[in-house]
């Protein structure tokens, strides 16, 4: 009994170490690798470059005052749409006091002088019905009576016109009164009542009363590397990507290329405008920031496959074609443009075939 028990307890040792040795082999022994294949497809081909900046309008115009005061009525909001003429702001005179003096003083001078030409006149006027003196000395008279009355008058409305902005004569014109030069959106106001403004002259820019833009002609305002610039013209397309706005593009033509460039970040950049084609009734805020993809070339609608399919040897390019289930030929192909991802085929290659998917090697001649 004890030697049939031996000899059961050392068959198993011996199934089980056949066993293990056997598992440990197959466990070893590599799998066939299993390539997976893709096959070439139609797709538009571009090859572009980007150019960031942003969307603001053609016109955008400071609307500044031309008299110096203080901010008496604001008649506009941002956002708010204007016309050309319409009332922005209105402007409390605050007069210079030596201005002020002076034109008091001319005027009380011009009332004296007016004063005594009249009486002049008067005296002279019953000499000359008289007979007692001759016309031509009572038309000299008559001249410096005129002229005194013109001095009174002027210095009358050049006094009115430093305390209120504007002449006895004018009317309802003033320049107390900030209009809109353009019709447009009010982007901002940077004036309340109460602030004092600097009028718009020779020597200073003045206070800006506003800023009116026109926001249905919008162009898009960015730069472009020196490397890219060479490659670029007026007239090209481009294709816009509003970061406000997702999930749309957006037209444009590229109208302005900067002939110098400037140096930002050590590098040499170059301005660009371009005309943004908006929808009918699309609103877009100004300085939207905007990434902008210049069409440097494209083919619509060719044969192309991924590049990371291709195999490079010497100037030649070729793939792996699938002839027989996990069979594989090399073929040469011709290629033209690729916009990094994909890449177009002129020949070799047909809709049916299926390519070996590797990566992309690169061999030299041995």
């Amino acid at each position: 009994m004890k030697k049939v028990i031996k000899i059961i307890l050392a068959v198993g040792v011996l199934a089980i170490f056949v066993w293990t040795i056997v598992f440990l082999y197959k466990k070893s022994e590599k799998k066939p690798v299993v390539y997976k294949t893709k096959s070439p497809f139609k797709t538009n081909i571009l090859k572009k470059t980007v150019a960031t900046g942003s969307v603001v309008p053609r016109k955008e115009i400071e609307i500044k005052p031309q008299v110096s005061g203080i901010i008496q009525k604001v008649y506009v909001l941002p956002g708010q749409q204007i016309r050309k003429g319409d009332k922005i702001a209105r402007i409390k005179i605050i007069p210079n006091m030596v201005q002020l003096n002076e034109a008091e003083s001319r005027l009380e001078k011009a009332r004296i002088n007016f004063k005594n030409a009249e009486r002049e006149k008067n005296r002279q006027e019953k000499l000359f019905k008289d007979g007692i003196i001759p016309d031509a000395d009572y038309q000299k008279l008559l001249l410096s009576f005129s002229n005194t009355k013109a001095e009174l008058n002027a210095a009358e409305n050049n006094l009115y016109l430093i305390k209120e902005g504007v002449t006895k004569k004018s009317g309802k014109a003033t320049n107390t009164v900030i209009r809109s030069t353009i019709e447009g959106m009010v982007l901002s106001v940077p004036v309340k009542e109460g602030y004092s403004v600097i009028e718009s002259n020779t020597f200073n820019a003045g206070t800006t009363i506003a800023i009116v833009a026109d926001m249905g002609d919008m162009i898009f305002q960015g730069k472009v590397d020196e490397t890219e610039v060479g490659k670029i013209k007026t007239g090209m397309k481009l294709l816009l990507s509003i970061g406000a706005i997702e999930k749309e593009k957006f037209e444009a033509k590229l109208k302005y290329i900067s002939p110098k460039g400037t140096k930002e970040n050590g590098a040499i950049q170059f301005e660009i405008k371009a005309d943004v084609k908006l929808k009918e009734s699309q609103f877009i805020r100004a300085g939207y920031s905007a990434n902008a993809d210049i069409v440097l070339d494209r083919r619509d609608s060719v044969l192309a496959i991924e590049e990371s399919l291709l195999i490079f040897k010497n100037d030649s390019t070729f793939v792996e074609i699938e002839i027989s289930p996990q069979k594989f030929e090399r073929k040469l192909i011709k290629t033209g443009l690729s916009d990094g991802i994909n890449i177009e085929v002129l020949s070799g290659l047909t809709k049916k075939d299926k390519i070996k998917v590797i990566q992309a090697i690169s061999e030299n001649k041995k």
